[in-house]
């Protein structure tokens, strides 16, 4: 962009003025003033001067800004929406509201959380039905329609985290109030299903709740409970304390619940997927910060059972209000859909799969995921191909976005959601961080309180014995129970009430619900890239740090001008360019989707004074100059010392040395080959942050096969039988050879 200086911020122009060189790795924000079509760049001017390039928190200013997503605090007005603290449950909650203080129950959340918003309960009520709670918190009796907190939510629209940084959607005051913390009486909003031992539900309740958690555990707590098997000790699992415990039960109890939900969920996560659920989850990039804040390292977490077994009963929560409103509402429910997969895309991985060996069935979300099961189980002693194949199923996956059933009358087959297989979803569940959960939270009210109306009309009354669900708790229950009744849902009577009902409770109407639903929409994606690039953030200053990182990567996709890699230890998909590169030979042969790159040897390896279209050898390959080394015939292949560099080549970090072993000249590669590459950092001072991988190389020959082929080091001085060997190794036949061999990369002489 052309940026006038008269246009410039004073302080930008005073830094100017005094030779301030530094300016030009300021990062700022600019907006363009106006284009025309006989100018080549835009003219605009300055509207923010963010802070210094390759410092992180510019950055994270630069990502938010972005994504447009608020950094200002709260206003006073919406700060004056909030209750006092300390805040105790008004006498007449308890009188309209089911009491369940006398149930054991408790939050499981991440160990660093303060949103406590959702909480889990189950009883045993005979030997073969247990009562299962999902107790959610009623944020919505605290951020009422039509005022200034309630705006400044609806236009934060959710919650944002940047790892070490949180942009609440309400202010952290209300969480105080709303939270369920350990021994504290809270309001919540409760869906109670009795469940047989074999996961079938039998009977629902839903409605308003005063509960009292009596612990708070994290998913590692619960985590080292079940792979202890649930054992019971003066200290918790691993020797470790256990969590504080409030109230009446003792620690048998909480373990003895937490077997119980264990056993349920694995029950109820088979039926889902029996019927047709679909579950694509990669390891997760879990980031390790000192004192300052600053990443240090980083690994993999798998999902552990500990999450799946909060997951299956928040699905199942959300699962069961979809039903409830848009039973009772079913032109202004607000839902969440999620359309089929992007065919094309679909048919690509199908293909890629075929060429491979590997069985798909893609023709629904549940025969997709029985045959990633298969292929899961076939490629079990090679963790990394799976995860790729995961990585790749997930790419022709739409985004699940909020909708208003209004907008889609007559075409409830739109409704549905693909990956988890069911006609009607919703989010129910965190209304601490998403402000749709609200909207549902006012709609649900509006249903269990026209429902109540119309069971005292009806002198059907639930009875309630000791806070629990009597017998007869389904009478008059048109839509929250588990038999829906549409007889008496149509008539003009219920109607009447629910309409007088979604009155008072302010119920959006399906024009205003519609750009609801799209605003939040545009928000949470917003949210998700601004989360994506603070990981890509994070991982570059951890490169920077290290200056250079080495980890093994499989080859996606070859051609003649790049590759496309994915690192196994970031989860991360990169290419590499290597045509136009001085000092590299490259032959692409596609016959047999092959790639043989070389470097000539006739010269040793050295910079070259280049033209200025080429790259340099270096922007490819980390080569290792090791011209003098001599490499004994009978040595150990899996020895792991890398041979030292030049001084003009990059140091590569010590303690990565032992985990990645370098390649060597001429290389030859064939898609899924296993191969080292060398990570750094790109941009920050000038220019955009971002990740670049190269090859990890040597610029001598290695004897014999490298491990994993089909990444091969040829050796002129091997015998025959060792290229038999070799070249069974690598998957490669006559054909291949052949082609290699006539090629003038590959001659017979190098082979």
């Amino acid at each position: 962009m052309v940026v006038s200086v008269k246009r410039l911020p004073d302080c930008a122009k005073e830094r100017l003025k005094n030779g301030d060189i530094s300016i030009e790795t300021e990062l700022v924000a600019a907006q363009i003033d106006e284009w025309n079509e006989e100018n080549l760049c835009p003219k605009a001017q300055v509207i923010h001067i963010l802070g210094r390039g390759g410092e992180i928190e510019p950055h994270i200013s630069a990502i938010l800004f972005e994504h447009a997503i608020s950094v200002a605090n709260f206003t006073p007005e919406s700060l004056a929406c909030l209750p006092n603290v300390p805040w105790k449950v008004p006498v007449e909650e308890y009188k309209t509201r089911k009491d369940l203080r006398n149930i054991c129950m408790f939050t499981i959340d991440p160990s660093s959380s303060n949103d406590l918003d959702d909480a889990l309960s189950i009883e045993k009520v005979s030997d073969k039905i247990f009562r299962v709670g999902v107790h959610i918190a009623d944020v919505s009796c605290f951020v009422l329609p039509d005022t200034a907190l309630d705006a400044e939510a609806q236009v934060r629209s959710t919650s944002v985290y940047i790892l070490q940084h949180k942009l609440p959607m309400l202010p952290p005051r209300l969480s105080e109030v709303c939270s369920l913390l350990p021994g504290v009486d809270r309001l919540a909003f409760s869906i109670i299903w009795d469940i047989d031992d074999s996961g079938n539900i039998i009977q629902c309740w839903i409605g308003r709740s005063v509960i009292c958690s009596c612990c708070k555990l994290s998913y590692d707590y619960v985590q080292d409970i079940i792979d202890e098997g649930f054992k019971i000790d003066q200290f918790g699992p691993s020797g470790k304390l256990h969590p504080e415990l409030c109230g009446q039960f003792e620690f048998k109890d909480v373990i003895q619940s937490l077997r119980s939900l264990h056993e349920i969920s694995k029950k109820r996560r088979e039926i889902r997927f029996k019927q047709g659920s679909l579950g694509l989850q990669n390891p997760k990039l879990v980031f390790l910060f000192d004192e300052n804040g600053t990443p240090y390292d980083s690994f993999l977490d798998e999902r552990k059972q500990s999450c799946s077994l909060v997951e299956e009963f928040m699905l199942l929560a959300n699962k069961s209000v979809a039903e409830v409103i848009s039973r009772a509402f079913p032109d202004c429910a607000l839902l969440r859909r999620h359309p089929e997969p992007n065919r094309r895309k679909l048919q690509e991985f199908e293909a890629f799969c075929s060429k491979h060996g590997f069985e798909l069935d893609a023709s629904s979300s549940g025969k997709l995921h029985l045959s990633l099961s298969k292929i899961r189980e076939k490629l079990k002693d090679d963790p990394v191909l799976f995860d790729i194949l995961i990585s790749y199923a997930s790419k022709p996956m739409q985004s699940a976005t909020y909708f208003c059933s209004g907008d889609l009358i007559g075409r409830e087959n739109e409704w549905a959601h693909y990956a988890l297989s069911v006609p009607l979803y919703t989010h129910f569940t965190s209304p601490l961080r998403r402000y749709p959960d609200i909207i549902v939270h006012r709609t649900l009210s509006a249903v269990v309180e026209a429902e109540e109306v119309h069971v005292k009309q009806r002198q059907t009354l639930v009875t309630v014995n000791n806070g629990q669900i009597s017998g007869d708790g389904i009478v008059g229950r048109c839509f929250s129970g588990l038999y829906f009744d549409n007889d008496v849902a149509e008539s003009d009577q219920v109607r009447e009430i629910l309409l007088s009902a979604a009155l008072k409770y302010k119920v959006p109407g399906s024009e205003v619900l519609a750009e609801v639903a799209a605003y939040c929409n545009e928000r949470k994606q917003a949210s998700k890239h601004a989360e994506e690039a603070g990981k890509k953030l994070f991982l570059w200053t951890l490169l920077k740090r290290r200056e250079v990182l080495l980890s093994k990567a499989r080859v996606l996709g070859l051609g003649p001008r790049f590759m496309t890699v994915y690192i196994n230890n970031f989860a991360l998909e990169r290419r590499i360019y290597y045509d136009e590169v001085e000092g590299l030979d490259v032959e692409w042969l596609e016959t047999s989707g092959t790639l043989v790159i070389d470097i000539p040897k006739t010269k040793p390896f050295q910079r070259r004074v280049i033209p200025e279209k080429l790259c340099v050898i270096e922007d490819v390959a980390l080569v290792l100059n090791t011209s003098g080394l001599v490499v004994p015939e009978g040595e150990n292949e899996d020895n792991t010392t890398a041979p030292s560099t030049s001084n003009h080549l990059p140091a590569v970090p010590a303690a990565e040395d032992n985990a990645t072993v370098p390649l060597c000249f001429p290389l030859v590669l064939r898609l899924l080959s296993t191969i080292p590459v060398a990570l750094h950092a790109v941009g920050g001072e000038n220019g955009p942050v971002d990740i670049g991988a190269r090859l990890y190389m040597c610029s001598y020959f290695k004897y014999g096969p490298l491990e994993n082929g089909p990444v091969e080091c040829f050796c002129r001085q091997k015998s025959r039988s060792w290229m038999q060997d070799s070249t069974t190794q690598m998957g490669l036949n006559c054909v291949d050879i052949t082609s290699m061999c006539s090629s003038r990369m590959a001659t017979p002489r190098n082979l």
